[in-house]
């Protein structure tokens, strides 16, 4: 086997290989000696098959297994011998000749292919002793606390019917059957009976709880509205619809009330123990945007320190997966780039430049976790598998079964917690200020820019 550099341009490499018709022969005859003591044939005694017969029969086929075998052995002889790190599996070109291929393959003739490869940036590590981050804190105040008991109390009240004649009036709950329809004809997910709708919760199509207003058990009502134009049933967005609403019964809430009752029947001992329960909940969930926000300056502060040359083919493969989303929430909410104040060619400007920061904070992750020898173990995948499951009940088993038996699934699983990891090792060597903001400021999103993390 030959192998020659053709090409050294950046981070693109190319390759010539060359497998001499002699060599591709002494594979084959040895593939097809190692197949003799294996194979059964009508008329041959085991071991006893004439190579020649086996080639007639099984020559192509296992010629197609020495190409093979030829071309993994030719890209891992290229990466050993020149110490590349690819950012992509090399890319295989055979003749477009398909005779002289049918040569080759017959072993009358040299095979000659090219590797195509890209290969990752060497950089130097930035010195980040002078990075500084800040950490914003906030603390669970008693108004929060008790925002969130007065809106747990309120979706677990009671209601009671409201009496005969008794008109419905915003934050009662009215129980109907409906029939929707557009250009009079009934649609797909339009039917409803003996449904509970509170009056002013915003659970229903914009426009529809407050026609109901008024209404009284036993009445009928035609209520028209309009679907948004980024509704998520698409046949369905930016249409006009008449319901046909029959109002079974009108019902008035119950008293909200904060106690041990409401303790009980979310599984607690008794007010405090809820309270310090929802207390905690808060509190993770202010010290998750608080860990979003504090790792986001801190990408922001590495995305300054490097500019090195990208692998092309890891930038349009990262922008294809970001642009394909884009395209996807536009046609869901049914809205142009115009509608953004923007066109496609300057938002594909913008993603790209979101796709290059991707790619290169990743290549930077990845080298400083390698030079801090950064591991994650299988014990932490597995936990992590664990809880990505649980998130689809009835399905545990079969999703369980997809991410063992798919690598780049599970790859998906510990990417994220390496990279986790990675930015726990950088904090210990930059400034982390805290500063103490309201919940308010915490979860601006001012200067949120989630697409770029």
């Amino acid at each position: 086997m030959q192998v020659t550099e053709t090409l050294s341009q950046g981070l693109k490499r190319e390759f010539k290989v060359v497998l001499p018709a002699t060599e591709l022969e002494e594979r084959l005859t040895s593939e097809l000696a190692t197949l003799k003591d294996r194979v059964r044939i009508n008329g041959f005694r085991p071991g006893k098959v004439p190579v020649q017969h086996l080639r007639r029969l099984y020559g192509r086929s296992v010629m197609a297994d020495v190409v093979q075998n030829a071309v993994n052995e030719a890209n891992r002889k290229i990466v050993d011998d020149n110490n590349l790190k690819l950012a992509l599996d090399p890319q295989v070109q055979f003749p477009e000749d398909k005779g002289e291929v049918d040569k080759a393959m017959d072993a009358k003739a040299d095979l000659a292919f090219t590797v195509a490869l890209e290969v990752l940036p060497n950089f130097e590590l930035a010195d980040l002793s002078d990075v500084s981050v800040r950490k914003l804190t906030a603390p669970v105040s008693d108004a929060d606390l008790q925002e969130a008991l007065e809106r747990m109390a309120k979706q677990n009240r009671a209601f009671a019917a409201k009496g005969e004649g008794a008109e419905a009036a915003l934050g009662d709950r009215v129980v109907i059957d409906f029939v929707g329809m557009i250009d009079g004809t009934p649609f797909e997910g339009g039917k409803g009976e003996g449904t509970q709708l509170e009056l002013g919760s915003g659970s229903f199509i914009p426009g529809f709880e407050e026609q109901l207003v008024g209404a009284k058990a036993g009445e009928q009502r035609q209520v028209k509205v309009a679907f948004p134009a980024d509704y998520q049933a698409q046949h369905l967005a930016g249409k006009d619809a008449v319901f046909d609403v029959t109002v079974k019964d009108v019902q008035a809430p119950g008293e909200v009330a904060i106690n041990d009752d409401l303790a009980k029947g979310f599984g607690m001992e008794s007010l405090d123990k809820l309270k310090d329960a929802v207390g905690t909940a808060i509190q993770r969930d202010y010290e998750g945007q608080s860990r979003r926000r504090l790792k986001r300056e801190l990408l922001d502060a590495l995305d300054a320190k490097y500019g090195f040359e990208l692998p092309p083919s890891l930038v349009d493969q990262e922008f294809q997966g970001v642009w394909s989303q884009v395209e996807a929430d536009m046609k869901r909410s049914n809205r142009s780039f115009a509608d953004e104040g923007t066109s496609e060619e300057d938002a594909k400007a913008d993603y790209r430049r979101i796709a290059e920061r991707r790619v290169r904070l990743g290549l930077v992750l990845a080298q400083i976790g390698e030079k801090a020898d950064i591991k994650v173990t299988d014990d932490e995948v597995t936990q992590a598998l664990v809880e990505r499951v649980r998130q689809f009940p009835g399905q545990e088993k079969q999703v369980w079964e997809f991410y063992r038996k798919n690598p780049q699934a599970m790859a998906e699983i510990r990417a994220p917690l390496f990279e986790e990891k990675v930015v726990d090792h950088i904090l210990t060597q930059v400034k982390v200020a805290e500063e103490p903001v309201s919940k308010e400021a915490l979860f601006s999103d001012g200067d949120d820019d989630a697409a770029k993390a």
